[in-house]
């Protein structure tokens, strides 16, 4: 099964600039087969593998897909758990 949420790092070509975006995982495909994960807006679609390579989709017209794009998972947790992964039970 795939991971619900993805951490997508966006660098320049010298790894200096990094932007990450949180994406979570829609019902849609991709080109390849793979889910499409969107972040909250549905400006940042990526296409990932079941090895996480990424596949930047195009959500508008004159778009120029990043060419430096990992993908890292994140821990699933229940959205509906308001504690996430982070605490303990006392």
């Amino acid at each position: 099964m795939s991971p619900l949420r993805y951490e997508l790092v966006f660098s320049d070509d010298t790894d200096s600039a990094r932007d990450v975006v949180i994406v979570e995982r829609t019902s849609a495909k991709g080109p390849g087969g793979h889910p499409v994960y969107a972040d909250p807006t549905n400006i940042i679609r990526a296409e990932i593998s079941d090895r996480d390579e990424v596949r930047i989709l195009a959500s508008g017209g004159h778009q120029a897909p990043p060419q430096h794009v990992l993908a890292r998972r994140l821990a699933d947790t229940d959205p509906k758990d308001p504690a996430g992964p982070s605490t303990s039970a006392a």
